[in-house]
């Protein structure tokens, strides 16, 4: 019994200590180990003490459950002393200023970042920079913490001065202010436009050194600040220290360089600068936008520019090229009417690259729904002929005639079949060097209609013929105007005879014009304004204005109307004839016709000069 007593008075002697931090289980000695069991009450009584709640009745007695996530703040226990949680911001930041290091503190100013908590941040390194680290030295932050609070300063509001003076700072601490340092004042200087001070700001930057070299984000930030300030020159000179520094041009200044250099008419310039562009791997997947790039060509095809006119066509192949591989895709198409107009450029510029160019992207927008238009062939066509590629240009015209030459009306043939109109640059080309240039023609176009399967061409012919008439040779043309029967096994058509008439004419040989008309019309061929024209020209050779003026009345009997250039020629040839009566009856058919015929003051002046040695 003596350890139960003991038990039993160190028991109240504990109460009498503190009598409600402990109570014994029971005052009595002995506890029954035996298990009995309650009296059951069927009601219970109001007195007895109720259930708990539910837990997941969203009680706020429990800190979390399913129906509130959220733990009530007021019962949570909370790690943080209770004194810290009572200071005010400026106070908690000076609080945790003192327990950080360089690594912790690089650490919150990286969270507070996304937060975007940037007076937070400055005030933290200022009153960091003023604490004692665990040696007890003064914290001393590296360049990289230096930035952190450049940055804080700048999304702040900062000015660019301000900038520049806490850089100035740096030496304080022993810090060298790198790239990024500079950076954050250029950005500065970007939102407020200083482009003087960002010039001397990025010269100053590639002569102190390695360090704080400028990067592309430094040049990116000073070129899109001159081209918006419309400082072309000396945005191009910096995006030249860009390309050779190898860094990368972000679209948004490639943009900016390509419309500012076509609006002020820079497009030699333009055209290097994508040129430099697509050698360099990090540049070469620049491109502009599909309108800007529509805006490109068109303005290098008004000022003739092959160059500039294919890296425009370059882009817009690379956006129908993307268009086709997204999902859904896009098709994009070209509009016709430029790469006809590129056509001319390749053909006046001799440039066979911006031909090809223009043709590939011409079937790639096409996407062999239909054949090209008649226009985008001729001009093929002219640019073959005027790059003296004729095997090449009789290819396209027999493409041509298979597409058009087939299904058209005979005014549709009349028109672009026409080796005075449509197929003239053709016919000219055949002529460049004489006749050596119409027999190696004729000789290929004879080989040609006994290869398998035949071509045989009563067009190209036509152009031979009328060739040989620009060089006054009428032996080849004749023969050639022979051929058409009897060695190539075709009717000649009206073109056929027109340039006969035409090699006659020529040669003043106004007979035998008029004996081809006859000849053509007694054939049921029906003469066109062309045939006509061809033998007024015949007169006129001949010095004969009244019989002109007859051919002309025929004309008009025909339904056909003398155009200006004849009527003005007719003029011509009566003046320079002292033909009056026949001049007042070219103007009665001028007046007629209500064509505005003018003057001739300048080639009058001409045709009245006298020559004279006394100046000799």
């Amino acid at each position: 019994m003596a350890p139960f007593s003991i038990l039993a008075k160190s028991g109240s002697f504990i109460k009498t200590l503190n009598p409600n931090s402990f109570r014994t289980i029971s005052t009595f000695n002995f506890l029954s180990q035996e298990a009995q069991i309650a009296e059951s009450s069927p009601i219970p009584s109001p007195s007895s003490t109720p259930l708990p709640p539910n837990p997941s009745s969203g009680s706020p007695l429990y800190q979390e459950n399913w129906r509130n996530p959220i733990p009530n703040p007021t019962l949570a226990q909370s790690l943080v002393p209770l004194g810290f949680v009572q200071q005010t911001p400026s106070a908690k930041i000076q609080s945790l200023s003192q327990n950080l290091d360089v690594p912790a503190l690089m650490n919150v100013f990286a969270d507070w970042m996304t937060s975007q908590r940037w007076n937070d941040m400055k005030q933290l390194f200022e009153f960091w920079i003023r604490c004692l680290d665990k040696n007890g030295k003064p914290n001393k932050p590296d360049v990289n913490l230096y930035n952190h609070y450049l940055r804080a300063n700048l999304m702040s509001g900062a000015s660019a001065g301000e900038l520049l003076d806490l850089v100035a700072q740096m030496e304080d601490y022993a810090i060298t202010p790198n790239t990024a340092s500079f950076n954050m004042v250029l950005k500065a200087m970007y939102q407020a436009r200083e482009t003087q001070a960002a010039e001397k700001l990025i010269e100053r930057m590639l002569q102190t050194g390695k360090e704080s070299m400028p990067d592309d984000e430094s040049y990116d930030l000073v070129i899109g600040m001159l081209f918006l300030m419309n400082q072309i020159d000396a945005a191009l000179k910096y995006l030249d220290l860009t390309l050779k520094s190898g860094y990368m041009v972000s679209m948004r200044v490639f943009t900016e360089c390509v419309r500012s250099c076509v609006n002020l008419g820079r497009l030699d310039t333009l055209a290097s600068i994508i040129e430099r562009c697509k050698k360099m791997d990090q540049n070469k997947a620049l491109c502009p936008s599909w309108n800007l790039c529509n805006y490109i060509s068109d303005v290098a095809l008004q000022e003739d520019n092959s160059k500039l006119a294919f890296y425009g066509l370059e882009f817009l192949a690379r956006w129908i090229a993307r268009g086709e591989t997204s999902r859904p895709p896009v098709f994009l198409s070209v509009d016709e009417g430029l790469v006809v107009s590129a056509l001319g450029t390749a053909g006046r510029s001799y440039d066979t690259t911006l031909l090809d160019a223009s043709w590939a992207i011409l079937r790639r927008s096409l996407r062999q729904q239909r054949a090209p238009s008649a226009e985008s062939y001729l001009g093929k066509i002219y640019a073959y002929a005027s790059m003296g590629n004729l095997q090449r240009a009789f290819s396209t015209l027999h493409e041509f005639e298979s597409a058009y030459g087939r299904n058209s009306s005979r005014e549709a043939e009349e028109v672009l079949f026409s080796p005075f109109t449509s197929l003239h640059p053709l016919a000219v080309a055949c002529s460049k060097n004489g006749f050596e240039t119409l027999d190696s023609v004729y000789f290929q176009l004879e080989n040609l209609s006994r290869s398998d399967p035949p071509y045989k061409s009563v067009a190209a012919l036509n152009c031979v013929i009328l060739g040989c008439a620009n060089i006054w040779d009428l032996e080849r043309a004749y023969q050639t105007f022979e051929s058409i029967s009897g060695t190539f096994g075709l009717t000649p058509d009206i073109h056929s005879y027109n340039a006969l008439m035409c090699a006659f004419g020529k040669l003043k040989k106004t007979d035998e014009a008029s004996r081809v008309f006859e000849h053509l019309t007694g054939l049921d061929v029906k003469p066109n304004a062309t045939s006509y024209e061809m033998l007024v020209n015949a007169h006129l050779i001949n010095r004969d204005p009244k019989a002109a003026l007859s051919v002309i009345d025929d004309m008009i009997i025909a339904g056909f109307i003398p155009s200006k250039k004849l009527l003005k020629n007719i003029r011509r040839r009566c003046v320079r004839e002292l033909d009056y009566e026949s001049d007042d009856q070219v103007e009665a058919l001028a007046k007629k016709f209500k064509i505005r015929m003018g003057t001739e003051n300048r080639r009058d002046m001409l045709f009245n000069l006298q020559y004279s040695t006394g100046f000799a």
